[in-house]
């Protein structure tokens, strides 16, 4: 089955409905042997991109990956990136904020850990968190020192528009973004923790927390369809990953982004005649 990354883009300004948004699909591989070369051909394909993006040097690729617990990004990362040159890939985990991070605004933290030019960064969770849990739990929003004038019920709206600006003033310097909503159904994440139960190698990633938030899956729901709905754009889009089957779900967002760099206008540096000459005698010394 051919992969149209398109076909699960968020587009500007349409209503997202998650329940109409499917989590299992039929499967874009034939079996497990043509998922695997399937996605090695296509790391194959990224990694000689992510050489030409380092080479170009103009560009900043910025993935960002978002689900519920359970939903497949850490072996996401782990599978899709496997052919990537580590030097030119960094990957950040966001966790709960430190006093220090708690003390500025709410992108700075992540702002901090932006990829340079001529790399890629992955956010395993991201500011996105701040539109997300802090929405359903409306006492870490209490917790942020915020001033009180601007404690009102604009604020959801308000940190959308800061995360729109904040997008666009990194595409036009260069970062390009691309969002993952992996998007898993109740019931898999069920089966899913189940696992990490009673498979004893699985335990240390069991978090009891992970049962207080599975109770508020559809405030959870609702926060990401708003969140959704109100930051994907043309420049940096939201992709919507049927994450139910992880090997589809890893196929589909390595084809987004090897499809998102190929549309990068990218060469490698031209070199002079002058420095072709030198090259020449150098390589006559090296004979």
């Amino acid at each position: 089955m051919k992969i149209d990354p398109d076909r699960f883009r968020a587009r500007p300004g349409k209503k997202v409905n998650l329940k109409k948004w499917p989590t299992s699909i039929e499967p874009v591989c034939e079996s497990k042997d043509d998922y695997k070369a399937r996605l090695g051909a296509q790391a194959a394909e990224l990694s000689d991109l992510q050489e030409l993006l380092y080479a170009h040097n103009r560009y900043a690729l910025l993935i960002i990956l978002q689900a519920m617990d359970a939903a497949g990004k850490d072996g996401a990362i782990r599978h899709v990136m496997s052919g990537v040159n580590p030097q030119g890939c960094q990957v950040y985990s966001f966790k709960h904020p430190s006093p220090e991070e708690l003390d500025h605004d709410f992108l700075w933290r992540t702002t901090r850990a932006l990829p340079e030019r001529g790399r890629i960064g992955i956010f395993n969770r991201s500011y996105y968190e701040e539109v997300l849990i802090v929405r359903v739990h409306p006492e870490i929003l209490a917790a942020q020192k915020i001033p009180e004038e601007h404690h009102s019920k604009n604020v959801w709206e308000s940190r959308y528009q800061s995360i729109r600006d904040h997008e666009r003033h990194l595409h036009q310097n260069g970062t390009r973004i691309i969002k993952f909503f992996l998007h898993i159904s109740r019931e898999e994440q069920r089966k899913r923790l189940l696992k990490r139960i009673d498979n004893p190698h699985k335990n240390w990633k069991f978090d009891h927390g992970d049962l207080d938030e599975r109770e508020l899956w559809d405030d959870y729901m609702a926060a990401y369809a708003a969140c959704i709905q109100a930051t994907s754009t043309d420049d940096s889009p939201w992709y919507l990953i049927p994450a139910d089957d992880k090997l589809t779900a890893r196929l589909i967002i390595s084809k987004t982004i090897v499809e998102t760099l190929k549309r990068l206008k990218m060469e490698y540096p031209s070199v002079t005649l002058a420095e072709r000459a030198k090259l020449k005698k150098v390589r006559a010394q090296l004979v």
